[in-house]
């Protein structure tokens, strides 16, 4: 089953059983997102990615640039994993992972999650490839994927018994970075790029494996 299709029958699950009335804030809020013109302002194909160092979930650095040194990189941008369409995301580009490596490419997640809300996550979902902490989402700011929770949200994003983003992100801005997933060539050049308003659209694998091959 493709990415899409999975995401897609998540969100029928979820929706049956939500209240209707916060999926209907939960859909004003995508709305709003996606007039507001994020996406048409992110990072393009062709476009130059900029460079970033974070720490991954031990602490350690990492930089973009000393990754391109090695060969092409698969940058996901995702909200936390306390997101369920970004952990199926996640496991996704996991399974993946040996496609991606066979063509020399590293891949690389990055949230604004801190490194110990990051470690959990690659604990919970068995990942093996690179998830490095971008607090305060200085990075996903330089790529133009950082948008604000309207207040209409912030009580189901900042319930401490539920999603908790002050304590997941260490911070109290209630922003996040739409979900995006770029392939970004050796000399930095975005060669693949997807992001979208609607957290519940996800780039297909298949898709970054194709551009990966055109490198």
């Amino acid at each position: 089953m493709t990415l899409g299709q999975t995401l897609r029958d998540a969100e029928a699950s979820r929706r049956a059983k939500r209240d209707p009335a916060l999926s209907a804030k939960m859909d004003a809020a995508t709305d709003e997102l996606a007039e507001s013109g994020i996406v048409d302002n992110s990072l393009k194909v062709g476009g130059q990615a900029p460079d970033f160092e974070l720490p991954d979930v031990r602490g350690e650095p990492m930089a973009l640039s000393d990754a391109l040194k090695e060969g092409p990189v698969v940058l996901s941008f995702y909200r936390g994993g306390w997101c369920p369409y970004c952990n199926l995301e996640l496991r996704h580009l996991q399974s993946y992972l040996p496609k991606f490596e066979a063509e020399g490419a590293k891949l690389i997640a990055v949230s604004p999650q801190t490194p110990n809300a990051s470690l959990s996550t690659t604990e919970k979902d068995e990942l093996t490839f690179t998830v490095l902490s971008d607090v305060g989402n200085k990075v996903a700011r330089d790529y133009g994927l950082v948008f604000t929770l309207p207040e209409s949200l912030h009580g189901m994003y900042g319930n401490p018994d539920g999603i908790n983003l002050e304590k997941d992100n260490g911070d109290k801005s209630f922003e996040l970075p739409v979900p995006a997933t770029y392939v970004i060539a050796k000399d930095g050049r975005v060669a693949y790029a997807f992001a979208h308003a609607d957290y519940t659209k996800r780039a297909e694998p298949d898709e970054v494996l194709a551009a990966l091959k055109t490198l």
